[in-house]
């Protein structure tokens, strides 16, 4: 299979493998050149690749992954290559990031939420 990574900079990586590893927002999955094709949302979090029997390892944050015959294609925020000690470090790193972002987008939702009734009690009294 064809893997190739995309992240906003660019490429990451294309080359051939024999396995791919990753994991979704519902678990661990194993793509494998006869699998059928799919497509998964993924979340911050280790994807690894198989060579000729040789594992290499990724730092995702997040993303979406696509396999559709011999290609697989995955596009993320962010991809660190590294040994898998080393990524741990990031991946939780990618996941406090994202509970930021998320904490962050609420915040300003209900803000819009408030300016919005007091705006809708500003029309109602006048």
């Amino acid at each position: 299979m064809r893997l190739k990574i995309l992240v906003p900079a660019g490429l990451f990586l294309d080359r051939l493998v024999d396995k791919v590893l990753a994991e979704s927002t519902r678990g661990g999955f194993c793509l494998l050149p006869n699998h059928i094709d799919t497509a998964s949302s993924l979340a911050p979090g280790i994807l690894t690749y198989v060579v000729e029997g040789e594992p290499h390892h990724l730092a995702v944050n997040g993303g979406v992954l696509v396999k559709k015959g011999d290609a697989v294609r995955v596009s993320s925020r962010a991809a660190v290559a590294g040994e898998l000690g080393e990524l741990e470090a990031e991946v939780l790193r990618m996941q406090d990031e994202a509970a930021e972002a998320e904490k962050s987008a609420r915040s300003a939702v209900a803000k819009l939420e408030a300016g919005f009734v007091r705006t809708l009690i500003e029309v109602e009294t006048t």
